[in-house]
């Protein structure tokens, strides 16, 4: 489809602009009348911004992020909180919406209610942009005449999930950084500094002990065929990614990542904390109970928890209690399944699948603290081997070389 940067000016007199995907430039102008905008001039957009518009949506660069996600629903839960017609309120939020495909998601929400369909069913015509529990809340919220409800509940979910993902990547940064670090150091030296010291042995005709062979093989090989290991490397990482995309590769290493030492508790943890958030949302909201441990087992975003979910709603299809298909899996403490048996006892689950998500984003804040107190030693005896090992493989022929000077 064909890319337009239009220019015009808005209810207000101002001017403005953009860029739209369309099938003719009629089309466009239909499209900006609808936003209370009069066109003044449309033409085709250059071959080169297409293409660079259409590279960066290849890669997902223009992908709305929650903070995008957040101030749409909040937006949507001021308007229906006002009581603004919505078809007149999506127009004013397009307008200000900055993400490309944020806007054209709203665009198409509001052709869709033009047509006469629901919201929830216009929100799932982009499953990419919303999910399935986004839709869901949403539908709920409308059958039961609490959308404002259903919107304030989302956005309390979706801060909470942007803040603990904050929270884990900022802990990770540190580490990630001084492990990138160390492989750009050792791979300066085996490029640079160790043919150097080789130069320097050969030209004395100098015994070499093991290790220094070793490390001076290493460096040839390294400085020969960089290119060879670095498309080896891309490639590995393309292979990767294709196979965690599949549904086995998927299952296999979320459950690995959450084995993984340090960090793999704190993902376990937040993955329990996730599950217990979203299922407390969908029970409140009044999602029957069956489609919202399916809604659930997708907003984990962990396969390996997901199954685990999946198994809940199967045991609760036979018949059996919540507290007991939660015990089934394995997965809760001791604790958290008394909470959840007190829960059904009182009729009061919410309540407690909130206290449990609670319990768990507390651990998770504790050990997120701690985290660089647990990596720290692991990286200092990692980088301490390998210094040593660097050392040892240049210096003992060195040694070797000035005690045969010395006589």
């Amino acid at each position: 489809m064909p890319s337009f940067q239009w220019h015009g000016r808005n209810a207000r007199g101002q001017l403005v602009d953009g860029r739209v995907e369309a099938d003719d430039s009629d089309a466009v102008a239909e499209q900006l009348m609808r936003l209370d905008i009069t066109p003044i001039g449309i033409e085709t957009a250059s071959t080169r911004s297409t293409s660079a518009s259409s590279l960066r949506l290849g890669l997902g660069l223009d992908q709305p992020d929650v903070n995008d996600l957040i101030l749409f629903t909040r937006q949507l839960y001021t308007l229906t909180k006002a009581g603004v017609p919505l078809i007149r309120g999506l127009n004013n939020v397009a307008e200000s919406t900055r993400n490309p495909l944020l806007r054209q998601a709203v665009l198409d929400l509001v052709d869709n209610l033009e047509s006469g369909r629901e919201l929830a069913d216009g929100l799932a015509q982009n499953p990419k942009i919303f999910p399935p529990m986004f839709v869901s809340i949403v539908r709920v919220g409308e059958n039961s005449g609490m959308l404002e409800d259903a919107f304030l509940q989302l956005v309390h979910y979706l801060e909470l999930e942007r803040d603990f993902r904050s929270r884990l990547k900022q802990a990770l940064r540190y580490p990630a950084m001084v492990i990138a670090a160390m492989f750009i150091a050792v791979a300066i030296l085996m490029i640079w500094v160790i043919p150097v010291f080789a130069g320097f042995f050969a030209h004395h005709d100098a015994t070499l002990p093991l290790p220094t062979r070793i490390i001076i093989g290493a460096s040839e090989f390294t400085a020969q065929w960089w290119w060879v290991i670095l498309f080896g490397l891309i490639g590995l990482l393309l292979v990767f990614r294709h196979w965690i995309r599949t549904e086995t590769g998927r299952y296999r290493w979320d459950r690995f990542k959450l084995k993984m030492p340090v960090v793999g508790n704190i993902l376990f943890m937040g993955a329990m904390a996730r599950f217990a958030r979203s299922f407390s949302m969908t029970y409140r909201s009044g999602v029957p109970l069956i489609q919202g441990l399916t809604l659930v087992a997708h907003a984990v975003e962990n396969e390996f928890v997901g199954q685990a979910v999946n198994d809940m709603r199967t045991g609760i299809e036979r018949g059996e209690s919540l507290s007991r298909t939660a015990a089934a899996t394995g997965l809760f403490s001791p604790l958290v399944l008394q909470m959840i048996g007190i829960g059904e006892e009182t009729g009061d689950v919410d309540a407690m699948l909130t206290e449990t998500a609670e319990y768990y984003e507390r651990e998770v804040d504790y050990d997120l603290k701690n985290l660089s107190a647990y990596i720290e030693p692991i990286l200092l005896v990692f980088l301490a081997g390998l210094v040593l090992v660097l050392a040892l493989g240049v210096f003992l022929p060195m040694w070797d070389l000035g005690a045969a000077a010395l006589g």
